[in-house]
């Protein structure tokens, strides 16, 4: 393939990206949920907002652990943390903050829910203690017992709503561990045509019927669900057993911390910062500046869209006051890798090389500087990634994307709009790129 032909076809791709991020990110754009036609796991196509910028629930429970030797309180503490971790990001809550503290003897975990404004629902979603066990019916027929040696959420690996590909039903699929499945095969062979009932809290959620003896480990519960109610019972299921019971002892509903006025003038702010940017970058570097604006104009585009359609990422990406300046940050290195190029460029104009030539060459002798540079931020930035929570994991997230797409756009987009204007009249003009002559195309 010839290289004006991969250029062409450069362009093309970049042209169809921006359009593709232009829909996305308008904010009357396509306001979709995949999973409405039975994608699982795609989330909403919709900006995810914080507990800063949105408001949600604050809630504290208090943990019983009289039962927890002293030396494996951190560990229940850990395992707890995790647990209710797993079943708010199940429920789609972004980016939940979710903590322990201790006061004296005493151990609390306390959860922020950004979205949720109904105390109930967000009560409703945590739970209380979140004892599971499968129980069969006792001899009377009148009610259920627990099976020996019992079967609880701890053997349980997890749970899935599908739905049946040929009456349609929605069905929620269970898998148990290799223990498990054995004494769920033993309960299953002695009670065939007969209820086991599902408990959470020591409250009966479901009762199906055994069709059949299961061995494998892997069952189907069938009724007379609707998607959310078969989520909902999936959610509880894959919850399993805290490690330790919970009580509620605060809560409350907040709203948004920074408020809309604090909202608006960060926005203004950053609206502000880019403006001078630009400004900058068109005064000192001309015409290959205003090139670059642009090309951050699509990298706003790509950022944005990303944001709202993120659909492989569970649980999505949530946009906090700690994202805005990661998103912030990496505007800036962006803009450092263009300045890098332009310099370089201009080095090569002086030496006496051709526009083209000048154009290859510094993005090249740029690009050392530039990926060692977004390397390390990358590695610095994963590293607060795997050791940090709620805000600081956000924060290094959206740092991480905007470095990336950070490097396409200086590396990609820039380079390839200055070959634009390669075979044009304004590469005659050695003003519009910062230098006093240019001795060839």
């Amino acid at each position: 393939m010839s290289i004006r032909r991969k250029f062409q076809l450069t362009l093309l791709s970049i042209g169809i990206l921006v359009i593709l991020a232009g829909v996305v990110a308008w904010p009357k754009g396509p306001d979709l949920d995949l999973r409405k036609i039975g994608i699982p796991y795609i989330q909403e196509l919709k900006i995810h907002k914080g507990l800063d910028l949105q408001g949600g629930t604050h809630l504290v429970y208090e943990s019983d652990l009289s039962k927890v030797k002293g030396e494996d309180q951190d560990k229940a503490m850990e395992g707890l943390v995790e647990s209710i971790d797993r079943r708010v990001n199940a429920f789609g809550v972004g980016e939940p903050l979710i903590y322990q503290t201790k006061s004296g003897d005493k151990r609390r975990l306390t959860a922020e829910l950004p979205g949720i404004s109904n105390v109930n629902e967000a009560i409703n979603l945590i739970g209380k203690t979140a004892q599971l066990e499968f129980k069969v019916q006792d001899p009377s027929g009148q009610g259920f017992t627990s099976w020996s040696p019992p079967l609880n959420g701890s053997y349980l690996q997890r749970a899935d709503i599908k739905s049946n590909s040929q009456s349609g039903e929605i069905e929620v699929n269970i898998q148990f561990n290799g223990e498990g499945a054995k004494i769920f095969g033993e309960i299953t062979r002695q009670n065939v045509s007969k209820p086991v009932a599902i408990y959470l809290d020591d409250q009966q959620i479901s009762s199906p019927v055994v069709q059949t003896e299961i061995q494998d480990g892997n069952a189907v519960i069938t009724g007379n669900f609707t998607k959310d109610t078969a989520k909902t019972l999936a959610t509880q299921l894959n919850a399993g057993a805290l490690p330790v019971p919970i009580n509620l002892v605060e809560q409350r509903t907040v709203g948004p911390t920074l408020g809309q006025e604090a909202v608006a003038k960060s926005l203004a702010a950053g609206i502000l910062g880019i403006a001078v940017v630009i400004f900058f970058m068109i005064f000192y570097y001309r015409l290959p500046g205003l090139l670059a604006s642009v090309a951050l104009g699509g990298y706003t585009l790509f950022i944005l869209a990303i944001f709202k359609g993120a659909l492989v990422l569970i649980p999505p990406i949530t946009l906090t006051l700690a994202g805005v300046a990661g998103v912030v940050l990496s505007i800036g290195m962006a803009v450092d890798a263009n300045i890098l190029i332009f310099e370089r460029m201009k080095e090569e104009l002086r030496a006496g090389k051709s526009l083209s030539g000048a154009i290859n060459d510094g993005v090249r002798r740029a690009w050392t500087s530039i990926r060692d540079s977004n390397v390390s931020t990358i590695i610095t930035s994963l590293i607060l990634y795997q050791f940090g929570s709620g805000l600081v994991r956000g924060f290094a997230l959206t740092l991480i994307i905007g470095v990336l797409v950070s490097m396409f756009t200086a590396i990609v987009v820039t380079k390839s709009l200055l070959r634009l204007f390669v075979n044009t009249r304004f590469a005659k003009n050695p003003k519009l790129f910062g230098v006093e002559e240019i001795k060839g195309i």
